[in-house]
């Protein structure tokens, strides 16, 4: 029997929402306060998914302000495809609030925002057979809203809420047979997060709790994956249904560290008496019935395109004139300006090594493990020195040093996950290589880059950074291990 692994797009890509059109599938996930904003993802078969773009790609859709805080930003968004049109409504926390862009293709163009008057976060779209647009957001509260204008023209009404668990949230709603279904992710998105359903034969209501709620939940096991929730729904060709999730991958010793960030799991779905029933989220589970390996972009970028990859992206924005791929061809150069500039890709295997060839010029600049502004570990060049620098909460403290001959070297960082009897979730191991050869620099914890520490939504992105003046950098390198 074919297999796949879990989770099937690895890293911080929580929130995943999932519409089929034709054999195509097409994902969203929540970016918080990255730009671009809610990476795109393809697939043929539920378990490849090849990143096809950035659904707010572009200023006009995604303006967050230099104070955005970490963990701000675009919140769950929910992506769906009616008469002929993608339509794609999420939350600006900080910002605009919900809004809608749509777009012919999925590529893009995706459209300007349209503001939907109806507060509240997780907002999710759902049109009924006379092609009325339904929005349920967190709470939980439904709207029937015009979906061109954003104004809403009937309720909010109140709605089933769940069982009574904290964070009653992500709310889908779903028509299938002659029932509307009420999908919920209850108790936080940590330790206790599950999924519940309810049903009605109106999305007025009134709704029907499932039996046997929470229909799904990892909580109080030892299972490797945990933190299960936020799902959406989809149905494959053949009939069969299949449901995106978001969960986690702890590590090391109690309370154990998550620091990939909230991750995309798939898992099938039977349905038993007319509700869904969901199975533990296994590591390796039997695959759809369609099996599309798709072909995926290298791990290495050598700079050599006209654009940027759609894997990179910057904290709130990264304006024109902070970076470029023409300056010197063949080269990402970045120029901090008046700000440090950071471009980075998601840590997506606990297991990795990431490395850039530099030539720093007469700026500071290096190679970043980032959580937030205030967790972060960096090996930078400057003045003919190579630093490792350790950021952990208020403490900035230069961990080690070695001198570098002046011109390119190249700057790695080997992460490593260690096992269930170790404190941390992984060790990181910095080194600098120049004409004289490798240097290690210093080994440090993992465990101060994790949401156990650092907090917030998201997880590690590794990257490339100029703190000042500028900096060139030949190409970088991501390889599991």
């Amino acid at each position: 029997m074919r297999t796949y692994d879990n989770p099937v797009i690895g890293g911080f890509h929580p929130d995943p929402s999932v519409c089929r059109v034709g054999e195509d599938y097409y994902l969203a996930c929540s970016s918080f306060e990255y730009f671009p904003g809610v990476p795109l993802f393809h697939s043929r078969d539920l378990v490849h998914w090849r990143q096809i773009g950035n659904v707010l790609d572009r200023p006009g859709q995604l303006d967050l302000p230099a104070d955005t805080p970490a963990s701000a930003g675009i919140y769950a968004p929910t992506l769906r495809h009616h008469d002929g049109r993608f339509h794609l409504i999420t939350t600006d926390v900080r910002g605009k609030g919900n809004f809608i862009v749509t777009a012919d293709r999925p590529e893009g163009p995706w459209s300007d925002p349209i503001l939907v008057d109806m507060p509240g976060i997780d907002p999710d779209l759902a049109w009924d057979d006379e092609g009325n647009c339904w929005c349920a957001v967190a709470g939980v509260k439904v709207a029937r809203i015009d979906p061109g204008t954003g104004k809403v023209l009937e309720g909010p009404l109140p709605a089933w809420s769940g069982t009574g668990l904290q964070h009653p949230e992500a709310p889908h709603l779903y028509r299938i047979g002659d029932w509307w279904y009420l999908l919920l992710a209850e108790g936080g998105t940590a330790h206790g997060h599950s999924v519940s359903v309810a049903r009605a034969r109106s999305p007025r209501g009134p709704w029907e709790p499932a039996p046997a709620n929470p229909v799904l939940t990892h909580r109080s096991t030892d299972l490797p994956i945990q933190s299960t929730g936020h799902a959406d729904l989809v149905t494959a060709p053949d009939g069969t249904w299949w449901m995106v999730l978001l969960g986690t991958r702890p590590r090391g010793f109690f309370p154990g560290f998550h620091v990939l960030g909230r991750e995309t799991f798939l898992t099938p779905v039977d349905w038993v008496d007319g509700w869904p029933r969901v199975g533990p989220v296994r590591e390796q589970q039997p695959a759809p019935a369609a099996w599309h390996p798709l072909e995926l972009p290298p791990v290495r970028d050598d700079f050599d395109a006209s654009a940027l990859a759609f894997s990179w992206i910057s904290p709130r924005s990264r304006p024109d004139d902070t970076w470029s791929l023409t300056e010197r061809p063949g080269w990402l150069t970045l120029d901090a300006k008046s700000d440090p500039v950071f471009l980075g890709r998601r840590q997506q295997h606990p297991d990795c090594r990431a490395s850039t060839r530099i030539d720093p010029g007469s700026g500071r600049a290096g190679l970043s493990v980032r959580m937030d502004e205030v967790h972060h570990y960096d090996i930078e060049i400057a003045g003919g020195v190579a630093s490792v620098v350790a950021r952990i909460g208020p403490v900035r403290q230069r961990i080690a040093e070695h001198p570098v001959a002046p011109g390119p070297v190249v700057l790695t960082v080997d992460i490593t996950a260690t096992g269930a009897d170790t404190c941390g979730p992984d060790i990181l191991t910095f080194s600098v290589e120049g004409p004289e050869g490798a240097v290690g620099l210093t080994e440090l914890d993992g465990r101060y880059l994790s949401t156990q520490v650092a907090g917030g939504f998201t997880g590690r992105v590794i990257g490339m950074y100029a703190a000042e003046g500028g900096a060139a950098f030949d190409w970088f390198d991501y390889q599991p291990r």
